[in-house]
């Protein structure tokens, strides 16, 4: 361990801080004030989340997808294939987390709640606002099945670009489509000097927000 380069990777928090006191009554206020400030800084992706499920095995699984929108009343929306592993977890225990980072703030926002399935006709609208090769790619990829090779998934999609060449516009495939986590936790981190970093939660009881800090 005392030889290893990774135990001597570390970096002071020092640009900013977090009190239960100033923060918003409602994390979803919270949420939009972070977002917009990560937004300034231009990072590469700001809505790139780490979608966190747990499979009828027990078996944590973790992956990034993109957050494509919120609100408080929908909760957080991201889209993907029904049948991929995180459908399937989805399918048998829909409790899930989300976990944004944005190293640039030093903050992260984790996001806990229940995901359901969003409405057909709203996968619809945002899969056709998609480029017209992302909704091909949409009906190429078996997500998350075993294939042979790369050439196995270039030649579907070109037999599949072939037929849908007089489709217009694409249709949704059946087994595609949109998720709403609807959070009745959240927790927003800022990084602080000497590792003691503001930790503060938000929990939903009886429809109301209650707000807590956590120790480090």
């Amino acid at each position: 361990m005392k030889h290893s380069p990774l135990a001597h990777l570390r970096k002071s928090y020092s640009k900013s801080s977090l009190s239960e006191l100033t923060a918003a009554v409602n994390p979803f206020d919270q949420f939009k004030s972070w977002f917009e400030e990560s937004l300034k800084s231009h990072p590469a992706e700001p809505n790139a989340m780490v979608l966190s499920t747990v499979g009828e095995t027990g078996r944590p699984s973790s992956r990034i997808v993109l957050l494509k929108y919120y609100d408080a009343s929908m909760g957080f929306l991201f889209f993907t294939n029904y049948e991929s592993r995180k459908g399937r977890d989805l399918k048998s225990n829909p409790q899930a987390s989300l976990l944004f980072y944005w190293p640039e703030q030093e903050r992260q926002i984790r996001v806990e709640g229940k995901v359901k399935k969003v409405s057909r006709s709203l996968s619809e609208e945002y899969f056709h606002s998609r480029p017209r090769g992302s909704q091909i790619g949409a009906w190429t990829s078996d997500q998350s099945q075993r294939v042979p090779n790369r050439e196995y998934i270039d030649r579907i999609n070109q037999e599949l670009e072939k037929f849908f060449k007089e489709y217009e516009p694409v249709p949704l495939p059946p087994f595609w489509g949109g998720y709403s986590l609807v959070p009745d936790y959240f927790e927003f981190w800022q990084g602080r000097e000497d590792r003691l970093h503001d930790r503060i939660a938000y929990r939903l009881s009886r429809k109301k927000w209650s707000v807590e800090r956590l120790s480090p």
